[in-house]
């Protein structure tokens, strides 16, 4: 019997059993003025998650109805000032809320700023495909989703002959007879004549249509019910939204909020907040009002049934493994086991430095019995100079370095600071600081290059943002972020922090000097007055103040506290080792678009921190966890994940890799001898790299190769990882089949071919090699038969040579998916 039970309780779900309780949201409720109301949410909940929604069963009373009534719905509403509770009884459970009413009796208008401009937000009458549109629609032209609210009551109150806004007849006013298609209207019917909103328009205009008054609060926070939730694919759940205002009261706001999710497939959620579970995963239900966003996060279990002896018996090497295996406990999804050493070497090798191990490193690795051999593989891995070349060319990506846009010795003098910044593992603190604040001659002091390179001040205000905080603020140029709290009020604060650099002309040949100036400030644009500078969520510096508000800057950016910066760099790291960032895309780190695992992307950011910003504890922190160890090998619970890291994520070599690798397998490298030139498609000589170099030594991104251009080099003309390209193309496919580049190294009187064949080689032999040196593992028993053929099939054949023989073999072996993939 005790074994019966013992089984039947290991397979039930992980999530725990009996242990709900009935839960009703907001559990505190303040209610300011008469027209204030807040909808209710009945919830099942268990460890702070919402299980299952069960408002519509619910049945409600107020303790004090002289106070506050809620209605069948779970609408309450008050009545007087005072306190009450709220009842809300389900399934024979009950859960109690607490309401407290202020300044019933007070006298209350509608706010236009926090009322009606987030009433036509949410009816689309200001979105961009309607008068939210760059030209207007039908004459009237709104700021888009009401990022200059001053401006709109301007438009919709004194233009048109004031017939949109009718203070005496609200009844006559377009803005009612529009929307509700009482008159003829091409965005059609945005809500009925005896709806809530129609009501709020017709009172704010029948009270005076005011705009914006001194004494209307600004929204600080937005707050959203239930924060968590674990359901499973069918189940529905309501989320409700309140706002929090300067002056410190709050209002339900859910009829007005964004809603948005990041995975449809998941959870998808209607314009009334209203969700529903679609498949297994996590989905971030994303919740937007005026500046604010918020985000809800809905968690959906796959259907396995696992035994929780598989998450406790799996492999927990350092704090990356405690966070993955919670998350992967949370979903039901076991890990894969570890990789084999083999595949581990030769993973490693490509994802630290970019390069292949050779045979004998194989050998000796696997022969090796320590237990700690991994371990002291990663510390030696990031002592080799191939570890510098790859860093020192993946950050000349992200900070642009191309003659396409410097002239030569200044390409130069910066890729040499990016170099030595790597081979000394400067804290990434000290190497931000460094380029920011930036002066002088962009010959002696690389780091200048920075601002010669973003002459433009958005370009530089918006570069500045992507490379070192991991986020775009473009929208902001122009209008209030669509999908983040970033207005453009502070995008132009933030532009007015690097306003004062100037560039001057030097004596020497593409010279250029940095330098701070005391004075100059760029003007908002819709303003026309300079706004105080000041980095993002930061306090404002004084227009006034002289010295180099860069350095003000530097101190924000790299301050421990800073939410953004190791943020930034902690997620382009993790990309590179575990093939998909935290956040994807990496450089797109917004409160929309959650982490998939935010425990662990939290935990690994303090550690960084707490590692004074050092880039090679971050790195040895990732590698030597069992999370990177795995097994690219899937199992069939597991197969479907592509984001919590249950097994390692196959991915595609980068076309600088895979060059590099077809050089140093064949033993030909690679001539980089052309340089492009400003005329389209034309080349001109260069003498710069002599044989030997590899595409990771370069330091240039206008070095000539159609290869690298055709598997997704990037230009680095803009700061975006989008830049590099790794989705399959033909022109990749014709490379690979008949290219070039392969066949002339195959070919080549140097290669290992030739090499092989004053060697007399035999087949076996050739085979093992091969596969040793391009897969870092022998052939099987059946490609070692299936190859064996082939050549003693080459060898019968009088049409077929012994060098086309092992060419093809070479050939077959470096096209191959797992050549051209890290697994």
């Amino acid at each position: 019997m005790r074994y019966a039970l013992a089984t039947l309780l290991s397979f039930l779900p992980l999530t725990g059993i009996f242990s709900e309780e009935l839960s009703v949201f907001p559990n505190d409720i303040p209610l300011a003025g008469p027209k204030s109301h807040q909808q209710l949410i009945v919830v099942r909940a268990e460890n702070g998650s919402a299980r299952a929604d069960c408002t519509a069963r619910a049945k409600f009373a107020s303790a004090n109805p002289n106070v506050a009534v809620v209605d069948e719905a779970g609408v309450v509403r008050p009545v007087g000032d005072g306190e009450t509770i709220i009842t809300a009884e389900c399934d024979g459970q009950k859960a109690m809320t607490k309401v407290r009413v202020s300044k019933f009796s007070a006298e209350f208008a509608w706010s236009f700023r926090n009322h009606v401009v987030p009433l036509m937000t949410k009816a689309g009458c200001n979105s961009g495909a309607c008068h939210g549109a760059l030209a207007g629609k039908g004459g009237l032209k709104l700021s888009l989703r009401g990022y200059d609210p001053e401006s709109d009551h301007f438009v919709l109150t004194r233009q048109a002959l004031a017939r949109r806004v009718d203070r005496q007849e609200p009844d006559r006013s377009l803005l009612l007879l529009k929307p509700t298609r009482q008159l003829p209207h091409g965005g059609g019917k945005r809500f009925e004549d005896d709806s809530d909103d129609y009501r709020l328009i017709h009172d704010w205009i029948r009270t005076g249509a005011h705009g914006l008054r001194d004494e209307d609060p600004h929204l600080d926070r937005l707050e959203v019910f239930p924060a968590r939730a674990v359901l499973k694919p069918g189940d529905t759940l309501r989320v409700i939204v309140r706002a929090w205002y300067s002056d410190g009261h709050a209002e339900d706001v859910t009829r007005w909020s964004r809603f948005s999710s990041s995975e449809d497939l998941v959870a998808a959620v209607g314009d009334d907040g209203a969700v529903k579970v679609a498949g297994s995963g996590e989905a971030a239900i994303n919740v937007g009002f005026g500046t604010r966003v918020a985000a809800v996060t809905v968690t959906a279990p796959y259907p396995n049934q696992l035994d929780a002896s598989v998450f406790d018996r799996s492999l927990q090497h350092n704090l990356v493994d405690r966070h993955v295996v919670a998350k992967l406990r949370s979903l039901r999804l076991p890990p894969s086991g570890p990789c084999s050493d083999r595949e581990f070497i030769r993973r490693a090798y490509l994802d630290a430095a970019g390069i292949l191990p050779t045979a004998e490193e194989v050998a000796r690795f696997v022969a090796d019995p320590k237990p700690t051999k991994r371990a002291a593989l990663i510390d030696s891995l990031l002592e080799r100079p191939e570890y510098v070349d790859y860093w020192a060319y993946k950050w000349s990506d992200l900070l642009l370095v191309s003659s396409k846009k410097l002239p030569q010795p200044a390409m130069w003098s910066f890729y040499r600071f990016i170099r030595t910044s790597v081979a000394d593992n400067k804290p990434w603190d000290r190497f931000a600081r460094e380029i920011v604040t930036a002066s002088g001659s962009t010959l002696t002091n690389g780091p200048a290059n920075f601002f010669v390179l973003h002459k433009d001040i958005s370009e530089l205000t918006e570069s500045t943002a992507v490379t070192f905080l991991g986020m775009s603020i473009t929208c902001c140029r122009c209008h209030n972020h669509p999908l983040e709290k970033w207005t453009q009020d502070q995008y132009w604060s933030f532009a007015n922090l690097f306003s004062r650099v100037t560039l001057k002309n030097g004596e020497r040949a593409g010279e250029v000097f940095v330098q701070a100036q005391p004075y100059g400030d760029v003007a908002h644009p819709r303003r026309g007055t300079a706004m105080p500078p000041a980095a993002l969520d930061a306090a404002p510096l004084t227009l006034e103040d002289a010295a180099d508000r860069r350095e003000k800057f530097a101190d924000w950016l790299t301050s421990p506290t800073n939410p953004y910066f190791a943020r930034a760099l902690v997620n382009r790291v993790w990309r590179n080792f575990m093939g998909r960032g935290l956040v994807e895309a990496e450089d797109d780190l917004r409160e929309t678009n959650p982490p998939s695992n935010r425990e662990l992307f939290d935990a690994v950011v303090q550690d960084f921190v707490a590692g004074k910003f050092d880039v090679k504890h971050l790195i040895r922190t990732i590698m030597n966890s069992a999370a990177y160890q795995r097994t690219s090998q899937t199992l069939p619970e597991n197969a479907a994940d592509d984001r919590y890291y249950s097994h390692y994520l196959v991915r595609r070599l980068s076309a600088e890799v895979i060059l590099d690798a077809y050089s140093q397998v064949t033993s030909v490298p690679t001539p980089f001898d052309k340089i492009y030139t400003g005329v389209e498609g034309g080349t001109a000589s260069t003498a710069n790299y002599p044989a030997g170099v590899r595409s990771l030594q370069l330091p240039d991104s206008q070095i000539a190769s159609g290869f690298l251009n055709s598997f997704g080099r990037p230009e680095r003309l803009q700061t975006c990882s989008c830049e590099r390209q790794q989705e399959s193309t033909v022109g990749q496919a014709l490379h690979l089949n008949n290219g070039q580049t392969l066949n002339d190294k195959l070919r080549s009187k140097k290669s290992r071919v030739e090499t092989w064949l004053q060697e007399k080689v035999g087949d076996d032999e050739a085979i093992r090699r091969v596969f040793e040196l391009a897969l870092c593992r022998p052939p099987s028993a059946q490609e070692l038969a299936k190859f064996r053929n082939i050549l003693s099939e080459a060898a019968a054949d009088p049409k077929s040579s012994r060098r086309e023989a092992l060419e093809d073999l070479f050939w077959a072996v470096l096209t191959s998916r797992e050549f051209l993939f890290n697994r």
